[in-house]
Protein backbone atom coordinates (compact mmCIF):
# COMPACT_ATOMS: atom_id res chain seq x y z
CA UNK A 1 0.00 0.00 0.00
CA UNK A 2 1.43 3.39 -0.97
CA UNK A 3 2.25 5.89 1.72
CA UNK A 4 0.26 9.03 2.33
CA UNK A 5 2.92 11.23 0.69
CA UNK A 6 3.01 9.09 -2.48
CA UNK A 7 -0.69 9.34 -3.27
CA UNK A 8 -3.47 11.90 -3.30
CA UNK A 9 -5.55 12.46 -0.19
CA UNK A 10 -8.97 11.41 -1.54
CA UNK A 11 -12.08 9.62 -0.36
CA UNK A 12 -12.06 6.03 -1.68
CA UNK A 13 -15.27 5.97 -3.72
CA UNK A 14 -16.19 4.71 -7.18
CA UNK A 15 -16.75 8.27 -8.45
CA UNK A 16 -13.34 9.43 -7.27
CA UNK A 17 -11.81 6.32 -8.85
CA UNK A 18 -13.27 7.30 -12.23
CA UNK A 19 -11.97 10.86 -11.88
CA UNK A 20 -8.46 9.67 -10.97
CA UNK A 21 -8.44 7.23 -13.89
CA UNK A 22 -9.40 10.06 -16.26
CA UNK A 23 -6.59 12.18 -14.84
CA UNK A 24 -4.14 9.32 -15.31
CA UNK A 25 -5.19 8.95 -18.96
CA UNK A 26 -4.71 12.70 -19.48
CA UNK A 27 -1.30 12.61 -17.77
CA UNK A 28 -0.23 9.66 -19.96
CA UNK A 29 -1.27 11.45 -23.14
CA UNK A 30 0.39 14.66 -22.01
CA UNK A 31 3.59 12.77 -21.21
CA UNK A 32 3.62 11.20 -24.68
CA UNK A 33 3.01 14.55 -26.40
CA UNK A 34 5.66 16.34 -24.34
CA UNK A 35 8.11 13.52 -25.07
CA UNK A 36 7.51 13.93 -28.82
CA UNK A 37 7.87 17.70 -28.45
CA UNK A 38 11.16 17.27 -26.61
CA UNK A 39 12.47 14.94 -29.32
CA UNK A 40 11.47 17.39 -32.07
CA UNK A 41 13.09 20.30 -30.25
CA UNK A 42 16.24 18.26 -29.68
CA UNK A 43 16.50 17.45 -33.39
CA UNK A 44 16.07 21.13 -34.28
CA UNK A 45 18.57 22.07 -31.55
CA UNK A 46 21.24 19.79 -33.00
CA UNK A 47 20.61 21.07 -36.52
CA UNK A 48 21.00 24.68 -35.35
CA UNK A 49 24.15 23.75 -33.45
CA UNK A 50 25.70 22.31 -36.64
CA UNK A 51 24.77 25.50 -38.54
CA UNK A 52 26.34 27.65 -35.81
CA UNK A 53 29.58 25.69 -35.99
CA UNK A 54 29.67 25.97 -39.80
CA UNK A 55 28.82 29.70 -39.72
CA UNK A 56 31.52 30.44 -37.14
CA UNK A 57 34.06 28.54 -39.21
CA UNK A 58 33.17 30.56 -42.31
CA UNK A 59 33.00 33.83 -40.37
CA UNK A 60 36.77 33.96 -39.93
CA UNK A 61 37.36 33.80 -43.65
CA UNK A 62 34.63 36.36 -44.41
CA UNK A 63 35.87 38.86 -41.83
CA UNK A 64 39.43 38.42 -43.03
CA UNK A 65 38.37 39.10 -46.63
CA UNK A 66 36.38 42.21 -45.65
CA UNK A 67 39.25 43.64 -43.64
CA UNK A 68 41.66 43.01 -46.50
CA UNK A 69 39.22 44.66 -48.96
CA UNK A 70 39.07 47.76 -46.73
CA UNK A 71 42.85 47.90 -46.68
CA UNK A 72 42.95 47.67 -50.48
CA UNK A 73 40.34 50.46 -50.82
CA UNK A 74 42.27 52.71 -48.48
CA UNK A 75 45.46 52.01 -50.38
CA UNK A 76 43.92 52.84 -53.74
CA UNK A 77 41.50 55.66 -52.86
CA UNK A 78 43.48 57.22 -50.02
CA UNK A 79 42.81 57.81 -46.34
CA UNK A 80 39.95 60.25 -47.00
CA UNK A 81 37.72 57.45 -48.39
CA UNK A 82 35.66 57.45 -45.19
CA UNK A 83 34.44 61.01 -45.66
CA UNK A 84 33.75 60.53 -49.37
CA UNK A 85 31.61 57.44 -48.67
CA UNK A 86 29.70 59.18 -45.86
CA UNK A 87 28.84 62.04 -48.19
CA UNK A 88 27.25 59.64 -50.67
CA UNK A 89 25.21 57.76 -48.03
CA UNK A 90 21.96 59.34 -46.87
CA UNK A 91 20.13 56.36 -45.30
CA UNK A 92 21.07 52.77 -44.52
CA UNK A 93 20.60 50.52 -47.51
CA UNK A 94 21.10 47.23 -45.67
CA UNK A 95 18.58 46.65 -42.88
CA UNK A 96 17.56 43.78 -40.62
CA UNK A 97 14.02 42.66 -39.81
CA UNK A 98 12.84 40.08 -37.32
CA UNK A 99 10.24 37.34 -37.59
CA UNK A 100 9.23 34.23 -35.67
CA UNK A 101 9.26 30.60 -36.69
CA UNK A 102 7.09 28.00 -34.94
CA UNK A 103 8.84 24.73 -34.11
CA UNK A 104 6.74 22.23 -32.09
CA UNK A 105 4.88 25.07 -30.38
CA UNK A 106 8.03 27.09 -29.62
CA UNK A 107 8.41 30.46 -31.33
CA UNK A 108 11.98 30.92 -32.50
CA UNK A 109 13.18 34.45 -33.41
CA UNK A 110 14.67 34.81 -36.89
CA UNK A 111 16.55 37.77 -38.37
CA UNK A 112 16.62 38.56 -42.10
CA UNK A 113 18.61 41.22 -43.93
CA UNK A 114 17.33 43.16 -46.92
CA UNK A 115 18.35 46.11 -49.09
CA UNK A 116 16.11 49.10 -49.73
CA UNK A 117 18.07 51.24 -52.21
CA UNK A 118 21.39 51.48 -53.95
CA UNK A 119 24.04 53.94 -52.89
CA UNK A 120 25.53 56.34 -55.39
CA UNK A 121 29.23 55.82 -55.81
CA UNK A 122 30.95 58.40 -57.95
CA UNK A 123 34.37 57.13 -56.99
CA UNK A 124 36.13 56.55 -60.31
CA UNK A 125 39.62 57.29 -61.41
CA UNK A 126 42.77 56.03 -63.03
CA UNK A 127 43.63 53.87 -60.01
CA UNK A 128 40.20 52.19 -59.99
CA UNK A 129 39.33 53.61 -56.58
CA UNK A 130 35.58 53.25 -57.16
CA UNK A 131 35.94 49.61 -58.06
CA UNK A 132 37.90 48.90 -54.90
CA UNK A 133 35.28 50.65 -52.80
CA UNK A 134 32.55 48.57 -54.44
CA UNK A 135 34.55 45.42 -53.70
CA UNK A 136 34.98 46.53 -50.09
CA UNK A 137 31.25 47.17 -49.87
CA UNK A 138 30.42 43.71 -51.22
CA UNK A 139 32.84 42.10 -48.76
CA UNK A 140 31.31 43.91 -45.81
CA UNK A 141 27.77 43.09 -47.01
CA UNK A 142 28.79 39.45 -47.01
CA UNK A 143 30.20 39.87 -43.50
CA UNK A 144 26.96 41.47 -42.32
CA UNK A 145 24.95 38.60 -43.82
CA UNK A 146 27.08 36.09 -41.93
CA UNK A 147 26.77 38.06 -38.70
CA UNK A 148 22.97 38.36 -39.06
CA UNK A 149 22.68 34.66 -39.73
CA UNK A 150 24.90 33.86 -36.75
CA UNK A 151 22.86 36.18 -34.51
CA UNK A 152 19.65 34.49 -35.67
CA UNK A 153 21.08 31.01 -35.04
CA UNK A 154 22.43 31.85 -31.61
CA UNK A 155 19.17 33.49 -30.52
CA UNK A 156 17.22 30.43 -31.69
CA UNK A 157 19.81 28.24 -29.98
CA UNK A 158 19.28 29.93 -26.60
CA UNK A 159 15.49 29.90 -27.00
CA UNK A 160 15.50 26.20 -27.89
CA UNK A 161 17.82 25.39 -25.01
CA UNK A 162 15.45 27.01 -22.51
CA UNK A 163 12.39 25.37 -24.13
CA UNK A 164 14.04 21.93 -24.04
CA UNK A 165 14.96 22.33 -20.37
CA UNK A 166 11.39 23.35 -19.51
CA UNK A 167 9.88 20.51 -21.55
CA UNK A 168 12.23 17.94 -20.03
CA UNK A 169 11.36 19.14 -16.53
CA UNK A 170 7.67 18.67 -17.31
CA UNK A 171 8.32 15.23 -18.81
CA UNK A 172 10.30 14.15 -15.75
CA UNK A 173 7.64 15.56 -13.41
CA UNK A 174 4.88 13.64 -15.18
CA UNK A 175 6.94 10.47 -15.37
CA UNK A 176 8.41 10.48 -11.87
CA UNK A 177 5.84 12.33 -9.74
CA UNK A 178 2.38 12.79 -11.26
CA UNK A 179 1.83 9.40 -12.89
CA UNK A 180 3.17 7.29 -9.95
CA UNK A 181 1.09 9.34 -7.51
CA UNK A 182 -2.07 8.81 -9.57
CA UNK A 183 -1.31 5.09 -9.99
CA UNK A 184 -0.74 4.72 -6.23
CA UNK A 185 -4.00 6.57 -5.59
CA UNK A 186 -5.87 4.22 -7.92
CA UNK A 187 -4.33 1.20 -6.18
CA UNK A 188 -5.29 2.63 -2.80
CA UNK A 189 -8.90 3.29 -3.86
CA UNK A 190 -9.23 -0.20 -5.37
CA UNK A 191 -7.85 -1.77 -2.19
CA UNK A 192 -10.25 0.21 -0.01
CA UNK A 193 -13.20 -0.65 -2.26
CA UNK A 194 -12.25 -4.33 -2.17
CA UNK A 195 -11.99 -4.16 1.62
CA UNK A 196 -15.43 -2.53 1.83
CA UNK A 197 -16.82 -5.18 -0.48
CA UNK A 198 -15.38 -7.95 1.70
CA UNK A 199 -16.83 -6.27 4.79
CA UNK A 200 -20.25 -6.03 3.14
CA UNK A 201 -20.05 -9.67 2.06
CA UNK A 202 -19.07 -10.77 5.58
CA UNK A 203 -21.88 -8.65 7.03
CA UNK A 204 -24.41 -10.17 4.63
CA UNK A 205 -23.21 -13.66 5.50
CA UNK A 206 -23.64 -12.88 9.20
CA UNK A 207 -27.10 -11.46 8.61
CA UNK A 208 -28.13 -14.47 6.53
CA UNK A 209 -26.81 -16.86 9.19
CA UNK A 210 -28.69 -14.94 11.89
CA UNK A 211 -31.91 -14.97 9.84
CA UNK A 212 -31.46 -18.68 9.16
CA UNK A 213 -31.05 -19.40 12.87
CA UNK A 214 -34.08 -17.27 13.68
CA UNK A 215 -36.17 -19.08 11.04
CA UNK A 216 -35.03 -22.48 12.32
CA UNK A 217 -35.81 -21.40 15.86
CA UNK A 218 -39.25 -20.20 14.83
CA UNK A 219 -39.90 -23.41 12.89
CA UNK A 220 -38.78 -25.46 15.86
CA UNK A 221 -41.01 -23.49 18.23
CA UNK A 222 -43.95 -23.78 15.83
CA UNK A 223 -43.38 -27.51 15.48
CA UNK A 224 -43.14 -27.92 19.26
CA UNK A 225 -46.27 -25.82 19.72
CA UNK A 226 -48.12 -27.92 17.17
CA UNK A 227 -47.02 -31.15 18.86
CA UNK A 228 -48.04 -29.79 22.24
CA UNK A 229 -51.44 -28.82 20.86
CA UNK A 230 -51.95 -32.31 19.41
CA UNK A 231 -50.94 -33.99 22.66
CA UNK A 232 -53.15 -31.72 24.68
CA UNK A 233 -56.10 -32.34 22.37
CA UNK A 234 -55.60 -36.09 22.51
CA UNK A 235 -55.25 -36.00 26.25
CA UNK A 236 -58.45 -33.98 26.55
CA UNK A 237 -60.40 -36.36 24.37
CA UNK A 238 -59.03 -39.38 26.18
CA UNK A 239 -59.98 -37.90 29.58
CA UNK A 240 -63.58 -37.24 28.48
CA UNK A 241 -64.03 -40.74 27.13
CA UNK A 242 -62.53 -42.37 30.20
CA UNK A 243 -64.82 -40.45 32.55
CA UNK A 244 -67.89 -41.26 30.50
CA UNK A 245 -67.04 -44.97 30.43
CA UNK A 246 -66.41 -45.03 34.16
CA UNK A 247 -69.80 -43.43 34.94
CA UNK A 248 -71.65 -45.90 32.76
CA UNK A 249 -69.92 -49.13 33.68
CA UNK A 250 -69.56 -48.64 37.39
CA UNK A 251 -72.77 -50.10 38.95
CA UNK A 252 -72.09 -49.78 42.62
CA UNK A 253 -72.81 -46.13 42.54
CA UNK A 254 -76.19 -45.24 44.08
CA UNK A 255 -78.28 -42.58 42.49
CA UNK A 256 -80.36 -40.29 44.66
CA UNK A 257 -84.00 -41.00 45.01
CA UNK A 258 -86.30 -39.02 42.85
CA UNK A 259 -89.55 -38.01 44.57
CA UNK A 260 -92.39 -37.06 42.35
Amino acid sequence: MAGQGQRLNVVPTVTVLGVIKARLIGATRGHALLKKKSDALTVQFRAILKKIVATKESMGTVMKSSAFALTEAKYVAGDNIKYVVLENVKTATLKVKSRTENVAGVKLPKFDHYSEAETKNDLTGLARGGQQVQGCKAAYVKAIEVLVELASLQTSFLTLDEAIKTTNRRVNALESVVKPRLENTISYIKGELDELEREDFFRLKKIQAFKKREIEKQMKNAKQFAEDQVVEHLSLERGISMNAAHNILVGNQKDEDIIF
